[in-house]
């Protein structure tokens, strides 16, 4: 199984970006799945979940109310649609899914929550 990030790039503060992660194999849609980010110098840290069934999601204090993360378990991919980019949003942001299946909609925010983890894709928000 492989998580594959897509749809980062460079773009000016208050613009906006989509990022898609597509996972191979068939069992994407029982897992719930997180988005995080780094930047340099700094820890990787969580932006978003979700829950396996969509039902529920997270989102950090500083991206709320402007990104929103979702899922089309059809076609096995999370998203992570980024508005009103700031300058302080630039990083590398990676999706992740989480060690075992899930049996609830629970939500998950730790690393140590996840084990598969895609390459990473480079966002830059400039000023």
């Amino acid at each position: 199984v492989q998580l594959v990030e897509s749809g980062g790039g460079l773009v000016q503060a208050g613009g906006s970006l989509r990022l898609s992660c597509a996972a191979s194999g068939r069992t994407f849609s029982t897992y719930a799945m997180g988005w995080f980010r780094q930047a340099p110098g700094k820890e990787r840290e969580v932006v978003a979940a979700i829950s396996w069934t969509g039902s529920n999601t997270y989102y950090t204090d500083f991206v709320k109310g402007r990104f929103t993360i979702s899922r089309d378990n059809a076609k096995n991919t999370v998203y992570l649609q980024m508005n009103s980019l700031k300058p302080e949003d630039t990083a590398v942001y990676y999706c992740a899914r989480r060690r075992v299946p899930a049996t609830y909609s629970s939500l998950y925010t730790s690393l140590s929550d996840y084990d598969l983890w895609g390459q990473g894709t480079q966002v830059t928000v400039s000023s």
